[in-house]
């Protein structure tokens, strides 16, 4: 009897701690964190300073940051940075809207049309091997140098974007939702408005991320090209007289435009694909 009661109720085999229980592992990048997309170029601006201060970076290969906000206050009071991004804004957007306008359209084409897509796919995918700056000498035959050659040359490298990610959408449509919008005979407005645009809106909201990048990309190589306004007419200008700190003006400017527009895009991801579960959610 008493060896019974000197025994263990439970066997200490059995008996786990809270820290010996198994853990699952986490195989996702966690939880958002605020404010952590700013951490990057806080760490590069913390190496650029320092190197600045230190000496390591000589003021006439890369002018200090102290330098380069002094000379941004001096062009905002002068009434030049936000004359020249005004005009480089809007040529922006409308290569933008014109690019996207047509990248949609060709891409519904040859999504929906087996005819078109052997007419339109084909040439869209060798402008994809073209750069922007190939096409530039023959747009300034046609068009010359004026607003029209850099909305069309901003407009050129936008559509292409636009185009892919859409026609892949639409090709990435299930068969059995066509084959439903037949069986309940859909009209060709309402397959379009119920099966094509939500099958295809996530792909082409990936497709307005390049295409927004792809913008601004543009926009640099045609305001360095016989420009007379814009950043980029800004920055050749200084490149002439050695100016380092108003070139550092301008990419800073490109950045955060850049860097703005595609955090808008991002924004209206999350709100109109908030159905979707994603690791990124």
């Amino acid at each position: 009897m008493s060896a019974t009661l000197d025994r263990p109720l439970v066997d200490d085999a059995v008996v786990l701690t809270v820290d010996e229980r198994p853990r699952r592992r986490r195989l996702g990048p966690g939880p958002r964190r605020r404010f952590a997309g700013a951490l990057g170029p806080l760490l590069l601006l913390a190496a650029w300073a320092i190197g600045s201060w230190s000496g390591f970076l000589s003021p006439q290969t890369l002018s200090p940051p102290w330098t380069v906000v002094e000379t941004a206050q001096r062009l905002i009071e002068e009434g030049r940075l936000q004359t020249n991004l005004e005009m480089s804004a809007k040529r922006a957007l409308l290569g933008l809207v014109l690019g996207v306008s047509v990248g949609v359209v060709l891409a519904l084409l040859a999504g929906l049309s087996r005819f078109g897509e052997a007419v339109i796919d084909g040439p869209v995918q060798m402008k994809r091997a073209i750069p922007a700056l190939a096409i530039i000498p023959l747009l300034i035959l046609w068009l010359g140098i004026g607003e029209e050659m850099k909305v069309i040359t901003i407009a050129l490298g936008v559509f292409v974007p636009i185009y892919l990610q859409t026609h892949a959408g639409l090709r990435a449509i299930e068969s059995k939702y066509v084959e439903l919008a037949q069986t309940v005979d859909l009209s060709r407005w309402e397959f379009l408005r119920r099966v094509v645009i939500p099958g295809t809106l996530p792909h082409f909201l990936l497709g307005l991320r390049f295409a927004v990048t792809a913008a601004w990309l543009a926009l640099v190589v045609v305001e360095q090209v016989n420009a007379t306004s814009g950043i980029g007419y800004m920055m050749e200008l200084a490149r002439q007289y050695g100016q380092t700190d108003v070139i550092i003006v301008g990419l800073v400017v490109y950045g955060l435009l850049g860097l703005i527009s595609d955090g808008a895009v991002r924004l209206l991801q999350r709100k109109a694909l908030a159905w979707q579960t994603t690791m990124a959610g």
